[in-house]
């Protein structure tokens, strides 16, 4: 009777596990658009590697790549790595005015950017400059107004330009609803890689005030106050931990990739690699927090200079937190999905 017993646990357990993977095989995969500030920076790099990587593995659909900046050859660089990814043809948007760029003519300057004029010489793509890319905010509406209510990821791992943007516009020829009505019907929530939580950042701006809040502080107050949907920080402190990209640099079975190529001008085969804000962003936008972080609720407080705090006397927010082994985690499995080439 106990041998049976056994025989019978053991079979419920494993047509449980089947029933289970079923289950996740059958999940749809989730619909992201990417907003990043793409070059000069090279984490950007490494959040659409990734961003790919799920999608060739069915865990994510990629609506759009748009960036969020005035970068020489943004464009350029998005479109390299939409067609290495096998999308020469998705949609790829850029603020056409009133957007910022760090350094003017940071692609000059190897310690920022040089990279992407390497890039672009070395790797096809058919555009030739950013005059050629549609406005983001247009492409933002076209893209939002095709899709099911309340299924959108946005993933936006740079400026908050574009949303804020989004957030003002008004009806046109894709929709005749406003922005903000248009994201609260087909926006599920927002992944943003913004703002700091746990600590101040070392800036020399000055304390909390994170990069990519402050870059366009304006922008960024009006996107966290009003933003319809649920928000999910991924804060800087978390971020600078996660130290990815060198073992893409050191597989000698890639070749011909632009995701190593750049890792190797700003990495090295010895690096210790960089830091994987971007990554985290993408990885928690697709997969959830669950496997990886926990979610601290509450509400990002944005001041006029672009420093932020955090409260919990309002909600529908939350920040990433460190967990035990999660940074361990973190950097297996997106240095694992970076080496996923199409």
């Amino acid at each position: 009777m106990k041998n049976k017993l056994i025989v019978l646990v053991f079979k419920v357990l494993v047509l449980a596990f089947l029933f289970a993977d079923r289950g996740m095989a059958q999940q749809k995969p989730v619909s992201v658009i990417f907003d990043a500030d793409m070059g000069p920076m090279i984490d950007d790099v490494a959040a659409i590697a990734t961003l790919f990587a799920l999608e060739s593995k069915g865990e994510a659909k990629v609506l759009a790549t748009i960036g969020s900046n005035n970068y020489p050859g943004a464009g350029q660089v998005f479109d390299v790595f939409n067609t290495f990814f096998g999308y020469p043809n998705m949609p790829i948007g850029l603020p056409k005015s009133g957007a910022y760029v760090d350094i003017k003519d940071a692609s000059k300057l190897d310690i920022l950017g040089g990279w992407t004029n390497r890039l672009i010489r070395k790797f096809p793509t058919d555009l030739t400059s950013n005059e050629l890319v549609p406005e983001a905010v247009s492409v933002y509406r076209s893209i939002l107004s095709k899709q099911p209510d309340h299924s959108v990821t946005i993933v936006t791992v740079g400026f908050l330009t574009n949303l804020s943007n989004l957030l003002a516009s008004g009806p046109d020829q894709n929709s005749k609803l406003t922005g903000m009505e248009l994201v609260k019907l087909k926006v599920k929530r927002l992944v943003s890689m913004a703002g700091t939580f746990t600590g101040p950042v070392t800036d020399p701006q000055g304390e909390n005030k994170e990069y990519n809040l402050w870059m366009d502080a304006k922008a960024s107050k009006h996107v966290f106050e009003d933003w319809p949907t649920e928000v999910i920080f991924d804060g800087f402190a978390l971020g600078n931990k996660v130290k990815i990209g060198q073992p893409i640099v050191v597989n000698d079975t890639i070749k011909n990739n632009p995701v190593k190529y750049v890792f190797h001008t700003k990495v090295g085969k010895y690096g210790v690699g960089f830091s994987g804000y971007d990554a985290i962003a993408v990885l928690v936008a697709v997969r959830g927090a669950a496997p990886y972080l926990d979610m601290v609720p509450g509400h990002i407080t944005v001041e006029w200079d672009g420093s932020n705090g955090w409260t919990t006397n309002k909600n529908g927010q939350f920040y990433l937190k460190e967990r035990f082994g999660s940074i361990e985690k973190l950097v297996q499995d997106i240095n694992k999905l970076m080496q996923i080439e199409k």
